[in-house]
């Protein structure tokens, strides 16, 4: 295991980076606008997909649903990155290094980057209507890449509390600076608490990461052209959601590694 001073040093890099983190640009900030012209000709039969889609990701916050990725397949990817014989368990990537862990949850983001990457491409080859259907992809696929650095950090994505947690790092992806502050400090807290009343109108946490993404993919909306911007924006988006998830995942054991150290 790594010394207290090595501990305390990624501790201040990430320190470092919270406090780098900025507030949602003016321009981010009209990102409600494209989408309010996207509702405007988009039929009613995405609508109402898109609706589906957002049910059904609060039955991930209540209780997995659909989006709770598959932990095993997880584990046997991360055999794969560490180059193990048998199946590796939470139990013993919790034994990684800090940098063996930030590797592996690299390699996961990596990973559903190149999915991203292929998806915003597709959609952008039908402009509008298809973005439609991309952004619902893409929260599906950010909840994913979440769960994976959950496992990179040695935690269980399938428990409440961890669900809970990556909502939480949603919501600081698109949180203003003063939101990103309070998000902060909730989760510094040593009681995060287990229970959803935490998540009170989580359905607004997941409109606004929707509406957030509206003035990065306003160029996808151009047929054709759009499978380069999709392509980028998608990759972006997930490369974005995947630091938060690991400067915060990795705070996390940290902070636990420095609490089982002898007092000096």
């Amino acid at each position: 295991m790594e010394t207290r001073e090595n501990l305390l040093l990624e501790l201040k890099k990430i320190e470092k980076w919270e406090k780098n983190q900025k507030g949602l640009f003016f321009w981010e900030k009209l990102a409600r606008i494209p989408f309010a012209a996207l509702d405007k000709v988009t039929p009613k039969f995405i609508h109402e997909k898109i609706e589906k889609l957002l049910d059904e990701i609060a039955k991930y916050v209540d209780n997995g649903g659909q989006y709770l990725a598959n932990t095993s397949a997880t584990l046997e990817k991360a055999s794969i990155r560490l180059e193990e014989e048998k199946q590796v368990s939470l139990t013993s990537i919790q034994q990684l290094s800090i940098k063996e862990m930030d590797e592996l949850a690299t390699y996961f983001v990596e990973g559903r980057q190149k999915n991203a990457k292929i998806q915003g491409a597709t959609t952008g080859i039908g402009g509008i209507f298809t973005l439609a259907i991309d952004v619902p992809f893409v929260l599906g696929l950010t909840l994913k890449t979440l769960q994976e650095v959950a496992v990179a950090y040695g935690y269980d994505p399938t428990s409440q509390e961890e669900r809970i947690f990556m909502v939480k790092c949603m919501q600081f992806s698109s949180a203003d600076i003063v939101g990103k502050r309070a998000i902060l400090e909730e989760l510094a807290e040593e009681n995060r608490g287990q229970s959803l009343s935490q998540l009170q109108g989580w359905r607004e946490v997941f409109f606004t990461y929707r509406d957030n993404l509206g003035w990065k993919k306003l160029f996808q909306i151009i047929p054709i052209a759009g499978m380069i911007f999709g392509a980028y924006i998608n990759k972006q988006a997930i490369g974005d959601i995947g630091e938060i998830g690991m400067m915060l995942y990795k705070k996390r054991r940290i902070l636990e590694r420095i609490s089982q150290l002898p007092n000096e």
